[in-house]
């Protein structure tokens, strides 16, 4: 029994060491992966709700969008002032204008003058569809798959699961397919409030389009998921048509110069009828087989893996048209080394990997570990997050300094900010002038007691910026934003010639006004309740930021029920107007105030329009100047126009205005051509993995710490000695016993 007994101690101490030595390996990557010529990242959130560019406008989305499908034209990577350059079209043009009569008018006619604004747009030659069973077609040229029946499909969930795939060139009609998607009623199409006033006959397609659906679904059960195919190439939509295969014409209504920027949107990426006829069939619902999960493009990349809320890849799209890595850039960008790849072919890398890490902490430790390349592509506050623990200690910044970590910084045109929903009965519009006056001296008290630069420029530093006195960012044309002398009279008073936030007094007085006295109510006596709805379930990091947020309520004596969920869930509740006080930030499309005072803009309500201005703020003399905006270039008249609505907004206080956040990317050393820009959004078609360099430094920064292990193997060795040495002593005393 005793030579068992130190056989099974010798056997124990082995296999607690063989334990410990497999889990010297703690890459959440398989073996060799850090080889391969892919880019890693993580994501937060639960996988993307919208992944079909008519539907998509969220940054998280953006990451896979941007990729996968092309709009007309993007943006050059290093160049600021942000430049358009041509993406799926082969140049970026000017309109011309025509009279009521069709007639042309020079380019500085009056917008009085002109009826029409006119684009004509020339689509590059030889564009590719990524490969996709949609396009697959037998030895007759007949689609092979676009007659599914019922339980034909059995469980395919993938679109590389069938036998066959096809392509198809990209032509102009693609593109006139896609506007026509903003107006039916089977999707989702944030902008269509914005596009239906300046593309001509969208308005009236939309209501063409409900009649042909409600045709189509007469007798069907309301809840059936794969509705029969809704062939938008039936109808012709005056604003839009495909001149010949390669060139594309939109018609809009009078100037509106912002448009060559939504043409670099994924709003206006083309489209196969293909595609929205396959997805159509029966049971493709049921097998998560739609545009949401599995989108097409004649982009760098395409989604090859997707499991929902854990792993997402994009591999390069064979298809791909030839582009190259630019020559030029901003002054800095040869010294940074980003003009070394001038003329290689893109994109660099062949997959990217996008893993569901739920918390920041994790993903911190990936990146300094060297299992993530990069944090998260879609977040433009990790460079200033990591540069604020940078800073922490000459010890960690020592760390920073040997790892190589590249956190460029840049000053960008994103904010955040605190909104009401002005639907709400407490804190919105108002149903009398009475109410209206009560309720917008709430929101005005509530957007004096949140203290901002108290907040985010001294607390919260890894997220932090310079606090918001209106919603038209520093950066772009017409911004007061940081000028001497210039402020948000409702929230700040000038002391010594800086603006500085009024005092509490102020905000009890206007409590007061609002029949809230000391946060209850004048009549009841009961304490005022609101409801946050934030937008992201709460890690340990967010949870300090909410209790902040909860403490500059309670200044005011306001009690703040946090009502946490997922993004997804979220998105549900504010499109049915469910939301009372939101958190929401907005990463510019294009670099003009007008995407910013859209988010205001009554008819791009997202409650009641499905667009973007999530408060549904509505103020008709805003509405009547965002309307004029829209028809002017840069100069005094725009600008003054732009003062006029800020300073309405001001006094309305339909948001707290928040902070213009400072952005900063970060990547490793062996990841070239990163620059920071929230309006590039195609961004990982250019950079470049030093593949040889990853495997060698993960191998360094990750060995295996040998000691702990031989300790352990000695403190085994020694505890089978003693115990041993007592065994025989008690065999021995035995035996000696037995003899007397």
């Amino acid at each position: 029994m005793g030579v068992v007994g130190s056989g099974w101690i010798r056997r124990g101490v082995g296999a607690l060491a063989f334990g410990l030595l497999a889990g010297c390996n703690n890459s959440p990557h398989p073996a060799g992966a850090e080889r391969e010529n892919t880019l890693y990242m993580a994501f937060r959130e639960r996988s993307p709700r919208y992944l079909d560019p008519t539907s998509s406008y969220t940054a998280p989305e953006s990451t896979y969008t941007y990729e996968i499908t092309e709009p007309p034209y993007g943006y050059h990577p290093l160049k600021r002032p942000y430049t358009l350059i041509p993406r799926a079209a082969s140049a970026v043009v000017k309109p011309y204008f025509l009279d009521a009569q069709g007639q042309r008018l020079p380019e500085d006619a009056p917008p009085s003058q002109i009826a029409q604004a006119v684009y004509d747009i020339p689509i590059r030659p030889g564009l590719k569809w990524s490969p996709h069973p949609a396009f697959a077609t037998d030895e007759q040229g007949h689609y092979r798959y676009h007659a599914l029946k019922a339980g034909e499909l059995g469980d395919r969930r993938s679109p590389f699961e069938f036998q066959h795939l096809g392509t198809r060139e990209v032509v102009a009609e693609d593109f006139v397919y896609a506007l026509k998607r903003h107006a039916s009623p089977r999707v989702e199409a944030p902008v269509f409030a914005v596009f239906s006033e300046h593309v001509i006959g969208l308005a009236d397609y939309k209501a063409l389009l409900r009649r042909e659906n409600d045709k189509l679904l007469a007798g069907l059960p309301e809840t059936l998921a794969d509705k029969p195919f809704l062939d938008l190439r039936r109808w012709p939509l005056a604003g839009a048509e495909a001149v010949n295969e390669h060139l594309l014409r939109i018609r809009l209504k009078g100037r509106y110069p912002q448009w060559q920027y939504w043409l670099a949107t994924t709003f206006l990426s083309a489209i196969p009828w293909e595609v929205d006829a396959f997805y159509a069939q029966p049971g493709m619902a049921a097998n998560s087989l739609g545009w949401n999960q599995w989108p097409v493009g004649s982009g760098p990349f395409m989604m090859t893996e997707s499991v929902p809320d854990r792993r997402h890849v994009m591999s390069r799209n064979p298809h791909y048209r030839p582009d190259t890595y630019p020559c030029e850039g901003s002054p800095g960008d040869a010294e940074a080394g980003r003009l070394a790849d001038c003329g290689k072919p893109l994109p660099f890398v062949d997959k990217i990997v996008a893993m569901q890490v739920k918390e920041e902490l994790p993903i911190k430790e990936m990146f300094k570990q060297g299992y993530l390349d990069l944090p998260e592509m879609d977040r433009a506050d990790w460079g200033v997050n990591l540069g604020v623990d940078r800073d922490d200690s000459d010890e960690v910044k020592a760390f920073f300094k040997d790892r190589g970590f590249q956190l460029p910084m840049a000053v960008d045109i994103t904010n955040w900010y605190l909104g009401f929903n002005m639907l709400d009965p407490v804190l919105g519009r108002g149903d009398t002038p009475e109410q209206q006056k009560r309720n917008r001296a709430l929101r005005q008290a509530i957007s004096i007691a949140i203290d901002w630069e108290e907040g985010y420029g001294r607390i919260f530093r890894a997220r932090g910026g310079d606090a918001a006195h209106g919603p038209i960012p520093p950066g772009v044309f017409g911004s007061r934003e940081g000028q001497p002398g210039e402020y948000n009279p409702v929230t700040h008073r000038l002391v010594n010639g800086k603006p500085v936030r009024r005092p509490l007094e102020d905000a009890f007085r206007l409590m007061e006004q609002a029949g809230y006295p000391g946060g209850r109510d004048a009549t009841t006596g009961k304490p005022l309740v609101l409801n946050y709805d934030f937008q992201r379930v709460v890690t340990p990091e967010l949870k300090a930021e909410n209790d902040w947020l909860v403490r500059q309520f309670a200044k005011l004596g306001i009690q703040l029920d946090v009502r946490a969920t997922d993004f997804n869930q979220f998105q549900e509740k504010i499109l049915k107007g469910k939301h009372q006080i939101f958190w929401w930030g907005w990463f510019a499309d294009y670099p003009d105030a007008e995407n910013f005072l859209f988010l205001l803009y009554g008819p791009n309500s997202k409650s009641q329009h499905e667009g973007e201005n999530v408060a549904n703020y509505a103020n008709p003399e805003f509405d009547r100047l965002y309307r004029q905006l829209q028809s002017l270039e840069d100069g005094p008249e725009k600008a003054a126009v732009m003062a006029r609505m800020n300073d309405i907004v001001r006094e309305d206080a339909p948001w707290a205005w928040g902070f213009w956040s400072y952005s900063g990317l970060a990547f490793q050393r062996w990841v070239h051509n990163g620059k920071p820009g929230v309006v590039v959004r195609d961004r990982a078609r250019y950079l470049r993995v030093d593949v040889q360099e990853r495997a060698r430094t993960v191998a360094e920064w990750n060995r295996p710490v040998w000691w702990p292990l031989l300790v352990l193997a000695a403190g085994g060795l020694a505890i089978g000695i003693v115990t041993r040495r007592a065994w025989r002593a008690r065999e021995t005393a035995t035996a000696l016993g037995g003899g007397r």
